[in-house]
């Protein structure tokens, strides 16, 4: 019996998704990568302007800044985004009062289902200078005056990558405690009969096994370290917008607000291109591919 014979029922199921993916992903790139290289419009010819539309990109300074302001946010979502998550998820794998657990897990979870409209508003509310809660907080820790969080061009970058790691602690901690439920209880039995500690099983036997997770965690957070946008759109005002303007915005200026097609399609390629690159580099560095 052929392979075909054998499994032609998944083949056969497979064609759905083979064709969602040509329409809905594969062309859109294609068409992409022609715009790219036109100089757009909607109506009239449309002539082939080879690079040139990389260029422009290329040689404009407003790339670069936005390029540098992605990198200084991107970094800090994947430094504070991987040990946030690990210390919350051994801290609750402490706690022996089941429902308090469970509770936890809920709460800290939520936030990763809310869209970034509804994590904008209360973060906008909790930051307020008027009646918000972190100010009312500061000012009993005897604070002479509100703080302007989103007026303060220097707190601009550190409060996108705090807000991004609040909303998205809660789902990367739960694969992390799903990864500790998975560890054998024979390797902490052997760690106890060593003499080992709580603190040197954490070490020597919880932290080891989570390293396949690690990976995966750091491969996805890295697959999306360039393509940040609605959080930016959200939380960004003139004040601050120079220094959270990142290459996602940036395409959306060229293209939408300015009908930029081509220079727009250019700079999202350089982002796909970018982001490949980061991602195999990723994988040689932690050794994805290796158990």
């Amino acid at each position: 019996m052929t392979a075909w014979a054998r499994y032609r029922v998944m083949y056969i199921m497979m064609i759905p998704v083979v064709i969602y993916f040509l329409i809905f992903s594969y062309y859109p790139l294609i068409k992409g990568l022609q715009i790219s290289m036109q100089n757009f419009r909607i109506i009239g010819n449309r002539p082939f302007v080879g690079l040139q539309n990389y260029i422009v990109v290329w040689n404009d300074p407003v790339f670069w800044r936005v390029l540098e302001n992605t990198l200084i946010i991107g970094i800090g979502m994947l430094i504070v985004g991987f040990f946030a998550p690990i210390i919350t998820a051994l801290s609750l794998n402490e706690v022996l009062k089941t429902w308090f657990k469970k509770l936890t897990q809920m709460v800290i979870y939520l936030p990763h289902l809310f869209s970034w409209v509804v994590v904008g508003g209360i973060w906008i509310i909790m930051l307020s200078p008027d009646g918000g809660f972190v100010n009312d907080l500061l000012k009993l820790l005897g604070a002479a005056k509100p703080i302007h969080f989103f007026a303060e061009v220097d707190y601009a970058q550190a409060l996108m990558v705090l807000t991004n790691t609040w909303k998205e602690m809660g789902f990367t901690c739960i694969l992390y405690l799903a990864s500790i439920v998975t560890i054998s209880p024979s390797l902490y039995e052997a760690a106890r009969m060593d003499g080992a500690g709580r603190w040197q099983q954490i070490r020597y036997v919880t932290l080891p096994q989570l390293i396949p997770t690690m990976k995966v965690v750091t491969l996805l957070n890295m697959i999306g370290m360039l393509r940040m946008f609605d959080q930016m759109i959200i939380l960004s005002n003139p004040v601050i917008a120079r220094k959270v303007d990142v290459l996602m915005t940036y395409t959306y200026q060229k293209g939408i607000l300015e009908f930029k097609m081509g220079v727009a399609s250019a700079a999202g390629f350089l982002v796909v291109l970018a982001t490949l690159i980061l991602v195999f580099a990723t994988r040689k560095l932690i050794r994805y591919d290796e158990e």
